[in-house]
Order: C-alpha cells, then structure tokens, then sequence
C-alpha cells in the first residue's frame, strides 16, 4: 500500500493563480471612502522551509513579543534575513515545474491594528485589504480566518474582510514564501528579494460604490474632438466641468478637447458619482492605432525615445517611495526620455499616475518571464502547457484591469523572454478581448503571431538598417508592422555607445519606431565595504556578477554619462551648422508640440571662452519642420582664435518637471579651425652629470626617460595601449566573437614590455628607440620618441610603426606618465564629462575646470573611464599640455593596471609614482586614439569606424610650465 501525505503549503507548489481573492478591477483612491495604511513596523519570524512552523501565530492572542520587527513595505533579505541573490536567468533552484526545494525560506509577518475612530459603522458598506505587491507566494489571515493564497509577485490582489473586522486588536497574518510555482514565471534579469515589498491597505467599500471601471477617451484627430465613455459595474454619473459634460456611465459625449500625448500630457478633471461614493477621474483624451504599417497616437505616427525600467532603490530594493518614483520620472523628462517599458513587470501604480501627469508614453508589461527553461530547450516551458493558462490569464488580466484607465499606457506586453506557446496566445486574445484600444508588444515570438509589431533585442545598425528598409525577410505579414528595439544599447558601465548612429536610422527609416535602452538604474546594493555590492557579493551559489549593473543612472541615481549622451542623442530639437557659414539649421523632431515652449540663445566663443551672447529668433516651427536662422554678425574686437557658435534651446518658463531656463538641446557652429601649436627646434641637448637638458626639460642620460618639465618632477613617461578594460570591452558570454577585451588579453597587450633601441642625441634633438610587445608575440610596435624644444618649451613628438600580425585593434594609443602630485585640472576641449569616440555626442568644445577626484566616474564595477575629448590643451599638476592634433586626456590617482584589477570602488587607493617617493600620484594619460565603447556587454562591439586600428601614427605633445590650477 502507498499513500501521500499532504501538507498545509501544497498551495506553494500548485501552478493555479492562488484562491480567495477577489476579481482584478481598476486601482484608484475614493474621494469618499476612508482607507487605512497598513504599512508600517511588522513583527517578523523567519523559517528556512515552507512548513518549518505551523500557522498557529495567525489565532488572535499570539504572542509576537520576541519576533525580529521588519519594516513592510521592504525585502527581509535586505533587512538583515538572510541574503539576496541575483541571477540573469538562471533558475537559484533546480528546475522541476512546479516543484521548488524544500529549503524555501519563509516569512511570517504579523500585524496587530485598530480601525480609526471615524471608521465607518462596520454594519454598514464592507472592506477590502489590498496587497500591492508580495513576493513570491502568499497566505493571508485575518482574525484567524484564513482569506486565501496568492502568487503573482507585482500584481495587486484583494480579499473581503468586511464582517471580519473590530474597532480595536485585529491581527492580521500572512505567510510568503520565496519559492513557489509562480517562480518559474518570474525569471526577470533582477534580484530575487522575498517579502511583502508594496504597499498593504484597508479601504472600506460602502453600500453603492464603484467596484470597478473603464474610462474610454478616445480623440479623433481630423476633428479636435474627444469622445468619454465610462463603463461602469455600478450605476452612477460622469461629470467633468471643465468640459460641461454629465452624463450617465455608458453613455458617450463628444466634445472639443485638447488630446494628450507624451509632449502635452493634458489631463481633464472628472468625477465618477455612484450611490456609495465619488471617484476622482484623470482623463487624457488619446487614440492609439497601427494604421499604414505605423503606430500612431492621435494620427500621427510616434518615435519612441525610451528606457527600460526595472523599479530599484539601493537600500530598499523594489520598495520604493512616491518621492524615488517622481525622481525617476523627473529625470526621465529632464533627459529627453519621451517612453518607458516597465521591464518586466506592471511597475507601481503611482508611477503610472505620474507617467500621466508629466507625460510618457508606457509600454506596459506583464509580470511573466520564464528565460531559465532556455537551458532544456525551452522544455517544460509554462507558456506552452495548459496546465499554467490560468496564471498567465490572471497575470495579463490583473495587469490590464488595474492599469486600464491611465492615457500613458498605450501598449500592452504580454511579457519577456517566455519562448513562445498556447498561453501567449490565450493571453494575447483576452487582451485584445478586453481592451481594444492598445496594441500588444511581446518579443520572443519572431512570427509576431500575437502581436501588433515587430520587436527585437540588441540588433545591430547594420540589421536594423535592413529592417527599416523591410529586408529583413520574416514574412510578409511582420514586414508590415512597425519595429521597435525593446532592448538596445546596453548600459553595463562605460557606455553605451554607438546611439547616435542608432538614432540617425530611427530618424531615417518610418519604420523604424523607435527603441529602449536597457536599462534605467544599476541594481548595486548598498553595501558598508564595497559601497555598492552585486550578484556573488553575497555568496550566491549562481549569480551572474555585475551583469545587474547596466542602467543610465548609477544606484545612489546619480546620472552616469550614459544618460547625459543619450540626452544628447535624443534631444527634441536639432541644432546644425557647417564651419564658416553665417546660419544655422533649426529643426523640430517633437510628434506633436510646437516651439513655443522654448527660448533660444547664442554664445560666440573663441578658444572657448564666451565673447558675447544674445536671444537668437527662430520661428515657430511645427512638428517636423526646419528653418535656416541667420546668425549676428561675430561681435566686432572680438579676440583672434578658434571661434565657435554655441546655440541652445531651454525653457522658456517653468514646467512641472525642469525650471526655466533648462537646457533641452544646443549645436555648436565652427566658425574658424584651430591653430596647431608649433615649436621651433632652436635649443640644443645639453648632456649632464647622468642627465640630459634640453630646454625645460631633463631626461636619464642613459635611458633617455624624460624626468622634469622645469621644477615639475614627470615620470614613467611611455607608450601604452592598454586600458582597463570595460563591461563592454570584455563582451557577454555567448557573443560568439570579436570580444575584444578577451582577444587583448590573450595577446598579452596588459602586459607589454619595453625594449630600449637607442638613445640618440642631434643638433637640436634628442631621440629615444624602443620596440614594445607582448611577451610570447612575435608583434610589436617600433616607437619612437623625438623630442625638440625653443628654450621654454618641449616638444615631443611620438611615431609607431606596427610590425606582425595585427588581427585586433588597439585598446587605447598615446603616452602615459605620472605627475607626483595633482589636483585642480583645466582644459579647453570636450567637456564637461566624460566621452569616447562613439559617446562623444554630449562632449561640448569649451574651457572646462575639474579636479583630478571629479575626472572619474564611479562605475559600480571599475572599468576605464574619464576620458576627455578634442582636448587642445590642458594643464594640471604645475604642467601645460597641448596636443597635435587635439588628444583624450585621462587623469587619475592609480594606474590602469590597479583599476583593470579592481572588482569595487573600494579597491582603488591612491598610490605613488614609480621611484616618486610620492604617496599621491597621478597618472596621465595623453591619446592619439582610443578605442570605441560599443555596447557588447549584451549587444553589438564598436562600429567599424570606431574602432582604433593598428596603423602608422604619429602624434605630437608640446610640454610647458605653468602655475597649478589648484583644486580646480
């Protein structure tokens, strides 16, 4: 005989949606009914299995006295419970759907509260609790009635509680497990934090109100009208004064509105009134449809310049405040972003309030991802077993029926990396079923069965130029459909690079609609050692590293110079000029909004120092249009030098998300080249005791090494090539190949050597031979070093020659060496952050101050960084730089090979030049080229033309004195 036991948590691993709660229905604040937070300080008792304690805690009268306490909302992983894990796609368990191991840690949470004294009589109306947000499986008590389960992590779910509840002592209980069945559709490129992470909530429901409601506001373009209807699953009226509509729900009024989009997000006031209760209405009268193979709003075909948003706080995890969701979207307007995917999830509902508020298209995405099941070749995949419909059904349909309301979500996706199967498709039909004004997104199925667009990952320029000219084959119906990058430009450290080539085809190809950066904010850990921690930091038995870190903010959400470049990139207004001519080209790249809104300027500068400035006319152009402004004349006396036009385009008043005067575009207009700086040869070596003098400078008689610039100590001045190499230098995993971070190593270019040739003085030169290569290579690099100088100044000029095989480019190309002491930096050149040839969209020509500590960018994981573009010349540490032709200049407190072995800001300590006897030098790197960023960390290597080839170079330096900017 054989028998099975059954156990109180088979619900954990039963691949139903959970029981007890009641239908999804919109998620909206009563003007009338009263509501109770239940946020707050919990008390807390963790278990390392699923059944470790028994549910006795949930009876009234448990005493709680010695459980930890835990803020909820919060993960308990992040509140000193255990630990938590980050992979991309891996399954932290052994995949076997729907079993999850038996050490499943588990968290009971207990909350005692009294209903307010002007609670509502609790014989009249009912009540609801709400969870907002629990992950990843949940059982409810209240008063030791056991409500239900559920799974579903970022969806709401609601139990009646109404005859449940007292004035005073209700004990309210819920058991969350990590692991359940509903983890294997959760697989989300993130942290997997357990705990109840949003928002808990009793509203009462009185006798007549609203349960549930769909706002319909659609706009008919041709006409300037809007037509409102609300439907409505209790009777009531609609009201909206500013527009004199009342009317019935169900019932339609067309008036003249001003529509909403992205650019005007107008939002009417309204009000739901039924028997029990009022609700307030924000309404953005909106049509979204794909019409001639484009997605349009409102008739006219819209650009996406979007991010993917993944909801993340440094110390609280998924738990963030309405104060973090306004910044994200703040800064979302203030950079340009007109869009943004809720990867991969629906977000918190407020954030969509705001997304309605300051205006941002939405791409709406389900909370479903089953990415681990590509290791077994998609087998057992839930999306394509009947077993799991109902989750995916109840999935989509809490997502839909909570967001439906808000004009900013204009498409619907069904979710992320799932493979394909039967239950996209179910999904995809109750969708369509239930809400027919927005269009579906789903990118794994490249048949776009379910969908109204064609949508890929990471694909290169050269793909997605094909794709805009409809040759990218697929078949007829997805050559048809608009396209959009879902994921693109990946923002794993330094980079990405390469969006304004990106952007040129968007703004080329009509089909091509437009794309989103992955992603938004570094998931880094705050961390006491490491300052921010990732995947393995914690003992993780899988983890995929810093591969969490790849957003455009870092994780304290300082903007990285990622963001500031696709800023650039995206800018609403294009502002162009050719060298010497006397206009400049305006052109609106906005969809909807005119130029009113904005106040233009123009600077002259020479040697980028501002001359002279004024209000620059520009017409009012329309969506799309351009004009040709002239130019003033340049100020008369202005001084002789390397002239430029500055024009930027701010606000002209303050908005609701940036104050006037914000800068949202500017171009910059050549006017004359620059000089290039000459040395004539006049002074001669001058051989020394050991030294060699010539000019300012003094060099080792026998190794020919420069060792000061006047009374300005330099050494360990050399060729280098090297540079620690980036995320996207090192490539992902299974880029097949060209990773070329991988490829420098193997040829051993972190670790070349210098041979000394010659050392060979002339009439008025000194000359240095040298061979540098890698060890085990038969390649190298003949180089040599000529120096000249007119008696104050010195000037170097470098020549290499590559001799064997070159097959890979170069990291970096120039001269590294170390100043014993620096900190104020000044430059005339790109600025005022950081750039590499495919990032230097946002790199302004002008005079720029920094200190040597500024000049880095705090990289979650360190990685080169700091450059600085079109330097004409720079001076730092008592010593004048300047450039034939114009260098990158790198500045920094370690040497490359410390960063490049680094893993944490915390590794890096300042430390002292070679033979400098200093305990703070800086190291200074002067580049005739560096390579290109590219995105590769998931995406495509640098174009072609970004790449450094091996070739003959010569490039030059000319060396002088000069007082020390001080700290800049």
């Amino acid at each position: 005989m054989s028998f099975r036991t059954h156990t109180v948590t088979e619900y954990v691993e039963d691949v139903s949606p959970g029981s007890g709660a009641l239908p999804p229905r919109a998620w909206y604040a009563s003007s009338d009914a009263p509501s109770l937070s239940l946020n707050g300080i919990w008390r807390f008792r963790p278990s390392p299995t699923a059944d470790a304690e028994d549910d006795s805690f949930a009876a009234q009268g448990y005493d709680a006295a010695d459980w930890a306490q835990l803020p909820v909302p919060g993960h308990w992983v992040l509140q000193g419970h255990g630990s938590p894990i980050y992979t991309n796609h891996l399954y932290p368990f052994p995949v076997d759907p729907p079993r999850v191991p038996t050490e499943n840690p588990t968290g009971d949470h207990l909350r005692v509260f009294d209903l307010p004294e002007d609670w509502p009589d609790l014989a009249e109306g009912g009540a609801v609790l709400r969870f907002d947000g629990v992950e990843s499986c949940a059982r409810v008590w209240l008063n030791g009635a056991d409500l239900g389960t559920f799974k579903g992590s970022r969806l709401p779910h609601e139990f009646a509680v109404g005859p449940l509840l007292k004035p005073a002592g209700n004990v309210l209980a819920v058991r969350v497990h990590q692991w359940s069945a509903g983890s294997y559709l959760e697989d989300q490129d993130q942290w997997w934090l357990p705990g109840i992470f949003r928002d808990v909530t009793l509203l009462h429901r009185p006798a007549g109100a609203a349960l549930d409601f769909f706002v319909h506001a659609s706009y008919d373009h041709r006409a300037g009208t809007g037509t409102l209807r609300v439907d409505s699953d209790v009777d009531g009226r609609i009201t909206v004064s500013e527009l004199g509509i009342d009317i019935a729900t169900g019932e339609s009024a067309t008036v003249p509105v001003e529509p909403w989009s992205a650019e005007t997000p107008r939002l009417y006031e309204g009000t739901l009134a039924t028997a029990g209760e009022r609700v307030p209405l924000r309404i953005g009268f909106r049509t979204v449809e794909l019409s001639d193979g484009l997605i349009e709003v409102n008739g006219t075909p819209v650009l996406f310049k979007g991010v993917n948003r993944h909801e993340w706080h440094p110390e609280k995890g998924r738990a963030l405040d309405l104060a973090t969701m306004r910044e994200d979207v703040l800064l979302m307007k203030r950079h340009n972003i007109n869009a943004v995917r809720t990867s991969h999830y629906p977000p918190h509902p407020a954030f969509l309030d705001l997304c309605d508020e300051y205006g941002l298209w939405v791409i709406d995405e389900c909370d479903l991802e089953t990415h681990g099941f590509t290791e077994q070749g998609w087998r057992d995949n839930p999306v394509d077993d009947d077993r799991w419909t109902p989750a995916l059904l109840d999935r989509a349909s809490r997502m839909v029926e909570r967001d439906k309301n808000h004009p900013s979500v204009v498409v619907w996706s069904l979710g992320n990396e799932a493979g394909t199967g039967r239950g996209l498709t179910a999904m995809a039909e109750w969708i369509k079923g239930r809400d027919s004004s927005r269009l579906l997104h789903y990118e794994g199925d490249p048949t776009c069965r379910d969908t109204d667009m064609y949508s890929r990952m990471y694909a290169d320029h050269a793909e997605v130029e094909r794709i805009g000219r409809a040759l990218d084959g697929g078949g007829l119906k997805r050559r048809r459909l608009p396209f959009i990058l879902c994921e693109y430009a990946h923002a794993m450290g330094n980079g990405p690079g390469g969006l304004a080539d990106y952007q040129r085809l968007f703004e080329t190809y009509d089909r091509l609609q437009g794309a989103f950066v992955w992603e938004w904010i570094d998931h880094g850990i705050a961390h006491p050692e490491l300052g921010f921690a990732y995947g393995g930091d914690f003992g993780e038995e899988l983890h995929d590293g810093n591969f969490v870190c790849d957003g455009l903010l870092f994780p304290d959400r300082r903007p990285s110079p990622g963001l500031v470049e696709y800023k650039k990139v995206i800018e609403p207004v294009g502002i162009a000029g050719d060298c010497g001519e006397s206009t400049v080209r305006i052109t609106n790249k906005q969809d909807f909004a005119g130029l009113s809104a904005l106040a233009f300027s123009w600077a002259y500068e020479v040697d980028g120092e501002p001359v002279d400035s004024g209000d620059l006319p520009v017409p009012a152009l329309a969506p799309g249009e351009s004009a040709e402004v002239k130019l003033p004349a340049p100020p008369a006396g202005a001084p002789t030098g390397e002239a430029r036009w500055t024009v930027r385009a701010a606000l002209a008043a303050d908005t609701p998300w940036a104050p006037g005067d914000h800068v949202v575009a500017w171009g910059q207009v050549p006017v004359s080249r620059r000089r290039v700086p000459s040395v004539a040869a006049t002074a001669r070596p001058v051989p020394g005791d050991g030294v060699i003098s010539l000019g300012p400078g003094t060099f080792d008689a026998r190794t020919g090494a420069l060792t000061a610039v006047g009374d300005v100590p330099v050494s360990a001045l050399r060729l280098d090539v090297w540079r620690a190499t980036t995320d996207n230098d090192d490539g992902a995993p299974w880029q097949p190949d060209q990773r070329y971070g991988l490829l420098w190593r193997k040829l051993g270019l972190h670790r070349m050597r210098h041979r000394l040739d010659a050392v060979e003085t002339g009439e008025h030169t000194l000359t240095v031979r040298t061979r540098v290569a890698p060890a085990a290579r038969g390649l190298g690099l003949l180089t040599e070093y000529r120096w000249l100088s007119d008696g104050d100044r010195l000037r170097l000029t470098v020549s290499t020659v590559p001799e064997g095989d070159w097959t890979v480019p170069l990291p970096r190309l120039g001269i590294r060496f170390a100043l014993s002491a620096a900190d104020g930096v000044r430059w005339f050149g790109g600025g005022p952050g950081e750039a590499y040839p495919d990032t230097k969209a946002a790199s302004a020509i002008g005079r720029w101050r920094s200190t040597v500590d500024e000049l880095q960018t705090p990289y979650v994981r360190p990685q080169e960084n700091g450059a600085r573009g079109d330097v004409r010349w720079a001076e730092l540490g008592g010593l004048r730089v300047e450039g034939d032709p114009a260098f990158w200049l790198t500045a920094r407190r370690w040497t490359t090979e410390q960063l490049d072995a680094a893993t944490h800001r915390s590794d890096l300590v300042p430390g002292p030049a070679s033979g400098s006897g200093s305990a703070a030098a800086v190291w200074v790197n002067l580049d005739h080229g560096q390579h290109g960023i590219g995105s590769q960390s998931c995406g495509p290597g640098p174009l072609p033309r970004y790449r450094l080839r091996v070739e003959p170079a010569e490039f030059s330096f000319v060396f002088s004195t000069v007082a020390d900017p001080g700290s800049g």
